[in-house]
């Protein structure tokens, strides 16, 4: 049996040979349209590539707070009586904030009053029966001198009479031993009566003390009494109170924070990363919305909250009109400054610490597509880290619709 074999016919082959071609065409066209596109000219804007010194800072949020905070707590037991300032207000240091009431505390006062009066009497008492026992002693002293005078008297007689020869040795002896005696005795009350008189001094200085004691606590007692209308102790306004008309508290309990409007400090919250690049005294510049005001960080937190830390700054201008406690800021905070720092403007897009892919025009009028790591931004100036020069023009307009190619003619 034979096998009939059939051939191609040179027509199909050519057929074949052409669609291939078609084929290839078609791919190389496509991919030449991939990686080539015309963009026209004002659909495009340009910025170009700077370089020079360059401050950078680092932004930050928070608010202001007061400078200055007094918290009010109970100066007794007592219970809430009246409320005349309600949290806002506007407050100076004699502003009675609050009156407590606690009739146990006047009853207290009154009695220590009471005891403070009696112990003093006592004490001026005192005072005049020393005295008197001091006049005593006095009398008997010159009761003493007295007796002298009158022995050396009768000394001074025999001895006059002894010389006429009148008078014994024996009655001159007596004169003189006389004499001698109420000498003696005369000294001896003498010390008695300045020991007395010591000992009197350090009595009157007990019951001084014990005066003075009962003294302090009825200074005590009264200021407890009178701290009971609680004051602001500070010129601001009252931001918080804790207590209700009523309500009965305990000593040393919370009743009310006070605080300052015009001495005010920010509380910014730093980015992690930056936090430990700035310095104590770092300057800072605060944007209240209706104006700057220039100040210095003064202390940083070691804590990290949800990706930041907190850092106060103290003020060195004037506030600005709407700047008030709890008020919402922003600012840049000065952490370092890069010598020959490469940059650009800031425009939409644009992240800081990312990589982007970026059209950069040639001198051949083209785009060409590169991959460029940004770093810091600080006040608009987007640090270039790597993937531009300075000088280089480089679109500052949005392209990703143009991402999958790597090269644009521009059409002007």
């Amino acid at each position: 049996m034979k096998i009939k074999l059939n051939k191609n016919s040179p027509t199909k082959q050519r057929i074949a040979i052409a669609a291939f071609i078609v084929l290839i065409t078609y791919a190389g066209y496509a991919v030449s349209s991939k990686s080539t596109k015309q963009v026209q000219l004002s659909q495009l804007s340009f910025q170009t590539v700077a370089q020079s010194n360059l401050d950078i800072y680092s932004n930050a949020y928070g608010e202001f707070t007061s400078a200055k905070e007094r918290l009010l707590t109970a100066p007794a037991q007592g219970k809430i009586s009246e409320i005349l300032v309600r949290p806002g207000t506007k407050i100076t240091p004699e502003t009675v904030i609050l009156q407590l009431s606690n009739p146990k505390l006047v009853q207290e006062v009154n009695a220590a009053r009471g005891l403070l009066a009696q112990q003093m009497a006592q004490r001026e008492a005192f005072k005049y029966e020393q005295q008197s026992e001091r006049l005593n002693y006095q009398g008997r002293i010159a009761d003493i001198e007295a007796e002298i005078e009158k022995a050396q008297l009768e000394l001074s007689v025999n001895e006059n009479l002894l010389t006429l020869g009148v008078s014994s040795k024996i009655e001159l002896q007596r004169a003189k031993l006389s004499v001698k005696q109420e000498t003696k005795k005369l000294d001896f009350e003498k010390k008695k009566f300045a020991q007395f008189v010591e000992m009197q001094s350090y009595q009157l200085t007990q019951r001084d003390i014990t005066v003075k004691q009962q003294q302090a606590q009825v200074n005590l007692l009264e200021q407890q009494l009178d701290d009971m209308q609680v004051k602001a102790g500070i010129a601001g306004s009252l931001q918080t109170l804790d207590v209700e008309l009523g309500q009965s508290v305990q000593l040393g309990e919370s009743l009310a924070k006070v605080g300052s409007d015009e001495e005010l400090i920010a509380r910014l919250r730093l980015p992690q990363n930056q936090a430990d690049q700035i310095d104590i005294n770092a300057p800072v510049i605060i944007d209240t919305q209706k104006g700057l005001i220039k100040g210095h960080i003064t202390r940083i937190e070691s804590v990290v909250t949800n990706g930041s830390v907190l850092a106060e700054a103290v003020l060195d201008e004037p506030l600005t009109s709407n700047a008030r406690p709890a008020l919402s800021i922003s600012a840049q905070v000065f952490v370092k400054h890069q010598q020959n720092a490469t940059y650009i403007m800031q425009s939409p897009g644009f992240r800081p610490r990312s990589k982007q892919a970026i059209f950069v025009r040639n001198q051949q009028d083209q785009l060409i597509q590169r991959e460029v790591s940004f770093g810091e931004l600080s006040k608009n100036k987007l640090v270039v880290l790597n993937g531009l020069l300075a000088g280089e023009e480089m679109v500052s307009s949005d392209t990703s619709k143009y991402s999958k190619y790597q090269q644009l003619n521009i059409a002007k």
